[in-house]
């Protein structure tokens, strides 16, 4: 999903790991119009999703955001409206269908990521009781 640069961090005036010409083209037509009805123009929303790239490969906090993105406020809106939208849900779902046409998905594998399976509240490093005891 991103773009790898090289050793220089820069491809034709592109940050390291920002989303490329091809990438951007891909994703585009998925996301809400550029210019909305009302109010005063959107920040370009190629600027806005390489900022909220950043901060999902990183795990910075918003504040921590660097402005070449915007400001971080805007940023933060961005994502939180698009996820309540389900503009992420439609990003992911295109983005699946593209790899599974390229025959880049391998459907008889599955992998399960231990970090994100919940244990049950008892199983958090409480006192077991009798057993604790013993």
């Amino acid at each position: 999903m991103f773009a790898n640069s090289g050793w220089r961090g820069t491809l034709a005036g592109m940050k390291r790991k920002e989303l490329t010409n091809t990438q951007w083209e891909r994703r585009q037509p998925l996301l809400p119009p550029q210019k909305p009805q009302t109010g005063r123009p959107a920040l370009d929303h190629r600027r806005i999703l390489n900022g909220i790239l950043w901060m999902l490969r990183t795990g910075a906090p918003w504040r921590d955001l660097p402005e070449r993105y915007g400001a971080w406020s805007t940023v933060a809106s961005r994502f939180y409206r698009w996820r309540k939208a389900g503009i992420w849900q439609r990003l992911f779902e295109a983005v699946q269908q593209q790899a599974e046409a390229e025959g880049k998905i391998t459907w008889a594998m599955h992998y399960v990521d231990g970090t994100i399976v919940r244990a049950h509240q008892h199983a958090a490093g409480a006192p077991r009781g009798a057993e604790a005891e013993a």
